[in-house]
């Protein structure tokens, strides 16, 4: 009769002392709990809407000229802050109402913002020269703005008072007369500053 022989067990596998799995494994969660808890940011600040009353959120804004406008220093002015973008074709419907717009109002005590969003500067002069757009406008570099605004898309147009207070925002392009219509509920509004 045959003897059966059992085959040899493989020798043991080294012993890991580096750690290395283990610490793969703790910056695997660290990294999908950082991506669940921006998400969880992110709902957050989309269920809260677009700010569109009290107090203006303040900023600076750049011109692509280099000139600087901060919007505290324009208490006295009713404020168009446009946010926009060359690749928004709504934005293209409503460029040339808002020029003229602004060429009505300006020497009113109006003033129009032109807060491009998420844009390069180069469509974003061509934008302006094909529109003839001569009031202010600069880029929001790393969205600060539109962030503090809240937006949830381009174009948006949101009304400031004379006393920096929001009094409302447009949502999509903007058509005659609506933005003379609050122009001119703006103006003929008290200034309680100083």
């Amino acid at each position: 009769m045959a003897e059966v022989t059992e085959a040899p067990s493989p020798p043991p596998l080294p012993s890991s002392k580096t750690g290395k799995p283990r610490l793969f494994r703790i910056v695997a969660y660290a990294l999908v709990f950082s991506l669940l808890g921006l998400l969880a940011w992110g709902l957050v600040r989309a269920d809260q809407g677009q700010v569109d009353s009290g107090l203006a959120p303040d900023f600076s804004l750049t011109s692509f000229d280099g000139e600087i406008v901060r919007l505290s220093d324009l208490r006295g002015q009713v404020v168009i802050i446009n946010f926009w973008a060359s690749w928004c074709p709504p934005c293209r419907e409503e460029a040339a109402y808002l020029e003229y717009t602004w060429r009505k109002y300006q020497d009113d005590g109006v003033v129009f913002i032109g807060v491009d969003y998420v844009d390069t500067e180069e469509k974003a002069l061509e934008y302006i020269a094909e529109f003839n757009i001569t009031y202010f406008n600069g880029p929001d570099v790393g969205t600060k703005i539109a962030q503090e605004y809240n937006i949830q898309g381009v174009p948006e147009t949101f009304y400031v008072d004379k006393n920096g207070e929001l009094r409302g925002v447009h949502i999509g392009p903007l058509y005659p007369p609506s933005l003379d219509n609050t122009i001119d509920e703006l103006l003929a509004e008290p200034y309680l500053g100083e």
